[in-house]
């Protein structure tokens, strides 16, 4: 008899089961909307939002059976503790989306985006003879040869060989992104019970992030302060801490695809998830959905 179902049988596990759906429905849209996998999953570990054991499963039926990403398994022939050269080099690769899935010597699983610092930082080192499942699609069109080109080069860079990179891997039409300065890979203590998150990126899909996107991230973050008085948010653009986000739209730099930033820090973190969701679509061409309340009145957001 077929016991596919059999574990949905209970109330408990039914909800479990539901919930699961759910975030892979939720996940499936954001890739659409331009995120990476490994930043998607990783921001909703941080805010609890998901189990460690949802990780491979969301990862087969996403990445692997959904998207239809190249992949490929390499086993480590030397450990490394230096990604400088798969960063700077990843960062570049526009055309090109790209997930690591690390199993370090305890077991762990670890998704890296490999262009993502904090990333790194929480895998540690890449140990010899452990495995990696390197993942990656070409974004321009469905070109197995140029993703599977792509793989094979991460895989050469990890052996500590230098590579050919095909310029394929790069869209001209998109201006390479700046590396991040690197930045703790979870919360850190700071004075008190304060801590600070790591700093949670924000794709720009409107064609500029005008005056209407900076009102609606006014209005987003007037929200998250008016339900969480305990807690600050910092945005920063190009490395750069933004005290004003009126300057956002004055410098006229951040366009389509660009990416902000922004970090939480108080005592009882919450709802960052949330927040980084909202800010998405204030950046999206959706923004004006934020800007509907009259003059004074606070979005009940959070």
């Amino acid at each position: 008899m077929e016991t596919t179902f059999y574990s949905l049988a209970t109330k408990n596990k039914f909800n479990k089961g539901l919930n699961h759906f759910f975030a892979v429905n939720e996940i499936v849209d954001e890739i659409d909307s331009g995120y990476n996998i490994a930043d998607i999953i990783g921001r909703r570990l941080d805010g609890d939002d998901l189990a460690r054991d949802q990780i491979l499963p969301i990862v087969g039926s996403v990445i692997k059976e959904k998207f239809n990403y190249s992949f490929d398994s390499f086993n480590i022939p030397s450990a490394v503790t230096d990604f400088t050269k798969i960063i700077d080099e990843t960062s570049k690769w526009t055309a090109i989306d790209i997930l690591m899935v690390y199993y370090n010597p305890n077991g762990e699983v670890f998704l890296i985006n490999p262009k993502n610092p904090t990333h790194w930082e929480k895998a540690g080192e890449l140990s010899i003879d452990q495995l990696v499942v390197i993942y990656a699609k070409y974004l321009k069109s469905e070109n197995k040869t140029i993703s599977d080109e792509a793989i094979k080069a991460i895989e050469e860079m990890i052996a500590g060989k230098d590579v050919f990179i095909n310029q394929e891997f790069i869209d001209h039409m998109v201006s390479p992104k700046r590396m991040l300065k690197k930045e703790p890979a979870a919360a850190k203590e700071t004075a008190g019970k304060k801590t600070l998150t790591p700093k949670y990126s924000v794709l720009v899909t409107n064609e500029l992030f005008h005056n209407g996107n900076v009102e609606a991230w006014k209005k987003i973050i007037e929200s998250f302060k008016a339900s969480h008085p305990d807690l600050e948010v910092a945005i920063f653009y190009d490395n750069e801490l933004i005290n004003d986000i009126n300057s956002l739209f004055k410098w006229g730099k951040v366009k389509s695809k660009s990416y902000i930033y922004f970090q939480v820090s108080g005592e009882n973190i919450r709802d960052v998830s949330k927040l980084q969701k909202y800010l998405f679509e204030g950046a999206s061409v959706r923004f004006e959905q934020f800007l509907k309340l009259g003059v004074g009145k606070v979005l009940k957001l959070f």
